[in-house]
């Protein structure tokens, strides 16, 4: 891999940051509503312990980011790259998460284009893990051009496994 996966990404509104472990207080201020993880696969996270599990692997992917509201300095959720393939020239972009009063905004959109611009410069497939009862995130995917081509288990880092669906985008049919 000749390429970052934890760049500094921004446009006019947002910035996506590499995380780092001096992050942590701030994004479980975030984290820390269960309104945030009612959809998705573990339900926990908005708790301090299983958060902080959630956010060693983050930590450990060396892919992700927080998401900060570039005029105001707020943190507003975070997002990560994960399981590059070079052989499949595909990698994932997930974990994503968002504080309640940034819901409705339009700000993911704008995040994920972030990254699939960005990343579309290295690969040729991006793939998504998305829980089979998160609505939310199904549809924002298949907002985005995204195609369900696979169900699976997946065992989140130090959680047990649970059954997501696969989204994916292709660089061809991706619109800059």
């Amino acid at each position: 891999m000749n390429f970052s996966i934890q760049p500094v990404l921004e446009n006019q509104e947002y910035q996506l940051i590499p995380l780092q472990q001096g992050d942590f207080e701030s994004l479980y201020e975030v984290a820390s509503d269960p309104k945030v993880w009612e959809q998705h696969p573990n339900k926990e996270r908005y708790k301090r312990d299983v958060f902080e599990i959630f956010f060693k692997g983050a930590i450990e992917s060396k892919g992700a980011f927080k998401i900060t509201n570039k005029a105001s300095g707020e943190i507003l959720g975070s997002s990560r790259y994960y399981d590059f393939n070079e052989n499949d020239r595909s990698i994932f972009v997930g974990y994503t998460f968002y504080g309640t009063n940034s819901w409705g905004k339009g700000i993911n959109p704008q995040v994920k284009k972030l990254m699939l611009d960005y990343i579309f410069q290295y690969v040729d497939k991006v793939y998504f893990h998305i829980g089979e009862n998160n609505l939310r995130s199904q549809i924002s995917m298949e907002r985005l051009g995204g195609k369900k081509i696979a169900e699976e288990e997946v065992a989140y880092f130090g959680e047990p496994a649970r059954t997501n669906f696969v989204y994916e985008i292709k660089k061809e049919n991706w619109l800059e």
